[in-house]
């Protein structure tokens, strides 16, 4: 009988480490697949991450921390409090005829526990604090998404979220806006 494969503990990297075929220099390194695959920060996926990134540095994590993909929620502060980060913007990497319409996606979800690899069986929204970053710039020309004039940034407690009447699966800029949350 196989034993289980417990999850495993991802370790910082320094982006010098070198790929290699059974110790025969490859001639690049991880910093090259990072430039490769994480440069064009407007994409979604990319943003996503670069938000949850500032907003850690923010509560004072992430400077040596490795991110947890497969945690039910994105950060927690110092004083344990659990975050997820929502990210939006109105200008995109692909082509627009106008811009984006913000709208953050918030449903309740099932959370998945790496440790024994079973869902939870109730859905629900696993963090305390929703903290919505939306890179706010509106010129293409002078965006920069390393300018943090450029964003906003919105906090909403869970329970806000869930007393809501209109729609459990997302919220709009505009009924943001009317919380108060800025």
């Amino acid at each position: 009988m196989k034993s289980a494969l417990p999850p495993i503990t991802p370790i910082h990297r320094t982006g010098r480490e070198r790929f290699h075929t059974a110790g025969e220099d490859l001639g690049f390194d991880l910093r090259s697949f990072w430039r490769w695959s994480v440069s064009d920060l407007v994409s979604n996926a990319t943003r996503g991450r670069l938000a949850e990134y500032l907003v850690a540095r923010a509560i004072g994590v992430g400077q040596d921390d490795v991110r947890n993909e497969w945690d039910a929620f994105d950060l927690t502060s110092p004083s344990g409090v659990k975050i997820e980060v929502k990210s939006a913007a109105y200008i995109q990497s692909w082509y627009q005829s106008d811009y984006s319409k913000i709208l953050f996606r918030v449903p309740p979800t099932r959370a998945w526990d790496p440790a024994t690899n079973r869902m939870s069986k109730v859905a629900e929204r696993h963090a305390d604090v929703y903290v919505f970053a939306l890179l706010a710039h509106r010129n293409q020309n002078t965006l920069d998404l390393l300018n943090l004039a450029q964003w906003d940034f919105y906090v909403l407690h869970r329970k806000h979220l869930n007393q809501r009447e209109r729609s459990q699966h997302s919220i709009t800029l505009k009924s943001l806006l009317k919380l108060n949350t800025k």
